[in-house]
């Protein structure tokens, strides 16, 4: 038996769908309150993997999939197989439901003489007079294993007494065949569509799992099993999924996973995952996410700034504190500042000039006497002219302040004045609005530049991968972000899709094409009230084209260079 917490045991689950006229169905069931594990709750059939689903006989049993196929698709070296096997002979043992075949490509279906003889071989698989293989090879059956589709892995979070590393897979569930749960480690089952399991979960009429939640969750868009099979037959390539518990507003527990975007500060700020982050940003609310270094998030969300403008302190009361970005100039931020402060501020650093960066640094400085690094604001309505730098820092400088080095990189394209600073011995680069959470920045000429900023994120990239010197992106908006290789990468990614719908546009009209009626299609998925601001990054866009000698404007008219 698996008791070792730190190494979770290697899992697998099935979702058997059907069709019904409602939409698909999903097979659940009740587990009892007197295992240990999952007690009580609505789950899908499955369980651990046993050495028997390893072995050399159960495998000659199975159609479609060998085992260098399917470790290949589950990203192991070897041992993959006994996945799709253990979710087949779990579904048999819990449900009663053989996903198998006979002499001929369609799945089994049985009479009542075919039924009850498998229920007695169910009943001596369960007591174990029989293995899984033997009952097959006995029938005359083999494991339809080319049935099951890979769908998600969900790996137990850290801390739990009992783990699981489990490999969730869909299949259509065996026509003809009656489910019937075991009366043992389960005692109750149910069809159900997706989206009204979840229901009954809010009324509190059933117990969910997490990863069954988010599994329901993501099946609900589907109103036919081959819909559902056809997308899972087409996934990317499947990234566990581990857990991380948080705490939201109202202090209720709140389960994370990666695309959510507290997780990556949830892993690094609470390692034994006993729940102790936040899952929102409140402003005003110091959070300390390295030693030394603290978020103050001010009191300006909107639209633009998200849940507010991230103001980060450094230092103690040894050394001095650094400010970076004191953000807008609000009388109540300025002052939680100076409350934060571990000692006395003694340095005010700002990535860029736009409005709810930079302002307060006038007024904070008058407080404190602090220093201020930036550059200048450029001519431009949007930006804070009022700043006035003490010191100008060049790209590549190092900055000792506060007891710590801090790297200057400058960073042009969202505003040309943008720079971001590494703190080089926590591997944490403070990036203003160069990256930031939840959405792409606006790239407003004529500072804002494009092409620089796609050079930039290069730059920044080559950074990590050459150096291995930045762990996490500290935004000026939003928490931690964790992989920032691969954040870059999903930026660029949808940047250059952006402008790939922009070239189609214009690829398909026999005439040039202004502004307005561009940002139509190839922003169709941005809500309309957000197309003048659409049209800016657009704009931008389309000088980068017109850098790269790729299109022409013609009287505020745009086309493609033959």
């Amino acid at each position: 038996m698996h008791t070792d917490p730190s190494h979770p045991r290697p899992a697998a689950t099935i979702i058997l769908a059907r069709d019904s006229e409602q939409g698909i169905e999903v097979f659940m069931m009740k587990r009892t309150t007197q295992v240990s594990f999952a007690k009580g709750m609505h789950v899908f059939p499955g369980g651990g993997v046993d050495a028997s689903d390893h072995a050399t006989e159960m495998h000659a049993l199975c159609i479609g999939v060998d085992d260098a196929r399917a470790s290949t698709e589950l990203g192991i070296q070897a041992g993959g197989l006994a996945y799709w096997v253990a979710a087949i002979r779990e579904c048999f043992e819990e449900a009663g439901l053989l996903i198998g075949y006979r002499d001929h490509p369609e799945l089994l279906q049985f009479d009542a003489t075919d039924a009850q003889k498998l229920a007695d071989l169910r009943l001596e698989l369960a007591e174990n007079k029989i293995s899984f293989a033997q009952l097959l090879q006995r029938e005359q059956l083999r494991a339809a294993t080319d049935q099951l589709i890979y769908y998600s892995h969900w790996i137990t979070t850290p801390g739990r007494p009992r783990r699981y590393d489990t490999r969730f897979f869909i299949a259509a569930a065996p026509a003809e065949q009656i489910a019937m749960h075991d009366n043992s480690e389960t005692i109750a089952h149910l069809w159900v569509r997706p989206g009204e399991a979840l229901d009954l979960f809010k009324r509190g009429e059933i117990d969910l799992m997490f990863p069954t939640i988010k599994t329901l969750e993501s099946l609900m868009q589907f109103g036919r099993v081959e819909d559902l099979l056809k997308h899972a037959r087409t996934k990317p390539q499947i990234a566990a999924t581990t857990p991380h518990a948080s705490t939201a507003r109202d202090g209720s527990i709140r389960m994370l996973i990666q695309s959510d975007y507290a997780y990556a500060e949830a892993q690094k700020l609470d390692p034994e995952n006993l729940g102790t982050t936040k899952s929102d940003i409140d402003p005003g609310h110091p959070v300390q996410i390295a030693p030394a270094l603290w978020r103050l998030t001010a009191p300006n969300p909107g639209v633009m700034t998200g849940p507010g403008t991230n103001t980060y302190l450094l230092g103690s009361a040894q050394t001095g504190v650094a400010v970076i970005d004191p953000g807008p100039a609000l009388d109540d931020h300025i002052e939680a500042i100076i409350r934060c402060a571990p000692g006395a501020i003694r340095w005010i650093l700002t990535t860029h000039t736009h409005r709810d960066h930079s302002p307060a640094a006038m007024k904070l400085q008058a407080r404190t006497g602090a220093t201020i690094y930036g550059m200048p604001a450029p001519a431009q309505l949007n930006q804070d002219q009022d700043f006035k730098p003490d010191i100008v820092p060049s790209h590549a400088d190092v900055l000792e302040i506060a007891g710590i080095r801090l790297r200057v990189i400058h960073t042009p394209g969202h505003a040309s004045n943008h720079l971001c600073y590494l703190h080089e011995s926590e591997k944490i680069l403070f990036t203003g609005d160069h990256l930031m959470q939840g959405s792409t920045v606006v790239i407003n000429p004529p500072d804002g530049d494009m092409l620089a900023y796609l050079t930039s994120l290069a730059m920044i990239k080559e950074e990590i991968i050459q150096n291995d010197s930045i762990d996490y992106l500290a935004p000026g908006h939003g928490f931690l972000i964790g992989h920032p290789e691969h954040a870059i990468d999903r930026l660029v990614l949808h940047r250059l899709a952006r402008e790939n719908k922009i070239l189609a546009a214009l690829s398909t009209s026999d005439t040039p094409q202004t502004i307005e009626a561009l940002v139509k299609i190839a922003y169709q998925d941005t809500p309309v009230q957000r197309h003048a601001l659409a049209a800016r990054s657009l704009l931008a866009h389309l000088y980068k084209l017109k850098q790269e000698k790729r299109v022409i404007e013609q009287d505020d008219h745009w086309c493609l260079i033959a």
